[in-house]
């Protein structure tokens, strides 16, 4: 990694581990242990906003430029020049976790219960930046998580069906973002750095029926670029290729190095997102389920009673 970019990521708060992976403190675990507010994803899927780590074993390795990407874009790679092992990946980003939130404790606002469960994370949200399927022993990874009992997301970009196929272990929820409703609309808000990167995504959405894991589509949603009602029924074509059991109309949200690349007014209300949600459900068939406006998003289902991770 560049030490300019080391330079970047260290001043944003991130914590690097290794050659090539990261973890960051989530807004929502600074909120569940000073304010007891908690993240959607706990709200829609149980899982404690306070013990979940936020982390990416590909912080620098990515095969698009997406518009409304929060991270720095200067350095992005394709490729791993040295590939760390998935032990000590997982093990150095606990310790890492632990290292970030020591603060807290000394916060009369911090709910010592909970800190005291934030140093033994039992959720890993393997997500943070870059493309994670694009570090080669991600599987490997997974099974590591799982044998600590740590429940594992995993959200990708599609465009690495053959790594998703080849996982020879699954985490136990996947999301495919799913942020074009078509090619032409992919090419000019990804930016991919691949020729094929629409066809891949087409293949990966053949493929998630296939995978013995729980599956989440999730449409991040920018206002003026790909959430016209026109799209709704492209989007609902999709989805239908997948057959997720969950989908999640998402919006974009100004933050970051994003802000260099749109303006505010490209980030959507959630009355807005609430209203392509409704209409989406109506195209696809499925169920409102819920939603979260301080994060904005909406949960769609084709359950009728999700099923809880604290459950």
């Amino acid at each position: 990694m560049k030490s300019e970019f080391k330079k970047i990521l260290e001043k944003q708060h991130y914590a690097l581990v290794g050659n090539h992976s990261a973890v960051k403190l989530c807004h929502w675990m600074k909120q569940s242990l000073l304010f007891k507010r908690e993240c959607y994803k706990q709200t829609f899927y149980g899982i404690k906003s306070h013990r979940c780590l936020q982390m990416t074993p590909s912080v620098n390795q990515c095969n698009q430029m997406c518009l409304f990407c929060w991270r720095h874009q200067g350095f992005t790679e394709k490729d791993f020049e040295k590939v760390d092992d998935p032990v000590l990946i997982l093990d150095k980003s606990i310790d890492a976790q632990r290292k970030l939130i020591t603060g807290f404790k000394g916060n009369k606002k911090c709910d010592l219960k909970k800190w005291d469960e934030a140093n033994n994370p039992n959720m890993l949200a393997c997500s943070l930046s870059g493309e994670p399927t694009l570090y080669p022993f991600l599987g490997d990874f997974f099974r590591e998580c799982h044998k600590k009992e740590i429940t594992t997301f995993l959200v990708t970009n599609g465009t690495n069906p053959k790594a998703l196929e080849n996982l020879n272990t699954l985490p136990k929820q996947l999301y495919v973002s799913i942020v074009a409703p078509n090619k032409e609309v992919y090419k000019k808000i990804c930016s991919p750095l691949i020729p094929d990167g629409w066809d891949r995504i087409n293949q990966t959405l053949e493929l998630l029926p296939s995978l013995d894991t729980r599956i989440v589509i999730r449409h991040t949603l920018v206002n003026g670029w790909n959430m016209s009602e026109k799209h709704i029924s492209e989007y609902a074509r999709l989805i239908s290729k997948a057959n997720p059991m969950f989908v999640e109309p998402k919006g974009y949200v100004f933050v970051g190095y994003s802000r260099k690349r749109m303006t505010i007014e490209n980030m959507p209300s959630h009355d807005q997102i609430k209203f392509f949600s409704n209409k989406l459900a109506e195209e696809t068939g499925y169920y409102y389920m819920m939603e979260k406006p301080d994060s904005l998003v909406v949960l769609l289902s084709n359950k009728l009673k999700p099923i809880r991770f604290d459950k």
